[in-house]
């Protein structure tokens, strides 16, 4: 199994929202933020190589929202998903599994593009994954999260016939999978998120999407404002921080705009950052 980074540029979101109670006093130690209160966060997403299989894990925001929609992000570099594939020798149409996190914009929006004036899945000889309690959140979704889950994020990969679910349950906990990877379900940030937890050789890494977005998510309190359940967030993170400190699992930060990777140490304060580091770092 062989695993790469493929970095698609910077956005930014209040730093307020992003870290819920906490106060900017102390969240800004490792998110600094401008002087309209945004900090910088990555669209960093994981492929994983293993035989005949290429899967892609989330997919960045795309192109195809409005300019005025991508305003309000304020993106940087150049999210730009085929560049990033063949900075390691790929095309979109290697690409043969997509899996979906979550369908956050920010997390789904490349997975369809425009052919034209026709919404169609980004990687066409891909089978997308998702999990049918997240995928019924997303399109019947509550007041909260309407204006993060847009249906042609997702509805186009239904109609062409892409989509499959995985057969995890919607309860907390950490899952074998169809794919070469257990995957963890926590429900605190939105229905059913799911969490790769990728083992290869001596390695363990667990692709934290919107569990912990970044080190500063590390401390337990630290939650974001965005989170359906944040009290449940707090629940689920305690055991995955243990397990990782316990098993010495690397985190992989999907937004952590400095940090690509972390391993975790135990302090009298609880979890804490031992060390960043990358991918390229590691032993695979």
């Amino acid at each position: 199994m062989k695993l790469y980074s493929v970095n698609l540029g910077t956005f930014k979101l209040d730093g307020g929202a992003m870290f819920g109670v906490v106060p900017k006093s102390i969240w800004q130690r490792t998110n600094p933020a401008d002087e309209n209160n945004l900090c910088n966060w990555a669209l960093r997403l994981m492929l994983i190589e293993d035989g005949k299989r290429l899967i892609l894990v989330d997919t960045g925001m795309g192109h195809k929202q409005s300019e005025k929609f991508f305003g309000f992000y304020f993106r940087g570099g150049e999210h730009n998903i085929d560049k990033g594939l063949a900075e390691h020798g790929f095309h979109r149409d290697d690409i043969t599994d997509v899996f979906l996190t979550h369908m956050h914009f920010d997390h789904v929006g490349g997975a369809v593009m425009y052919e034209g004036d026709k919404l169609v899945p980004t990687f066409k000889n891909a089978t997308y994954w998702s999990n049918k309690y997240h995928w019924d959140w997303a399109v019947n979704p509550n007041p909260r999260e309407k204006a993060s889950f847009l249906k042609e994020n997702f509805e186009p990969l239904q109609a062409n016939g892409q989509v499959q679910f995985l057969d995890v349950p919607r309860e907390n906990g950490w899952y074998d999978t169809e794919l070469p990877f257990k995957v963890c379900v926590v429900n605190g940030h939105t229905e059913a998120q799911m969490l790769p937890y990728i083992e290869t050789g001596s390695e363990k890494i667990l692709y934290t999407a919107d569990l912990i977005p970044s080190v500063g998510h590390i401390p337990l309190p630290y939650v974001m404002g965005y989170d359906v359940r944040p009290l449940e967030t707090m629940a689920e993170k305690a055991p995955v921080l243990q397990k990782c400190v316990d098993e010495g699992i690397k985190l992989f930060f999907e937004h952590d705009a400095a940090n690509e990777m972390a391993l975790l140490k135990m302090t009298e304060k609880g979890a804490r950052l031992d060390h960043a580091l990358r991918l390229s770092d590691l032993s695979l």
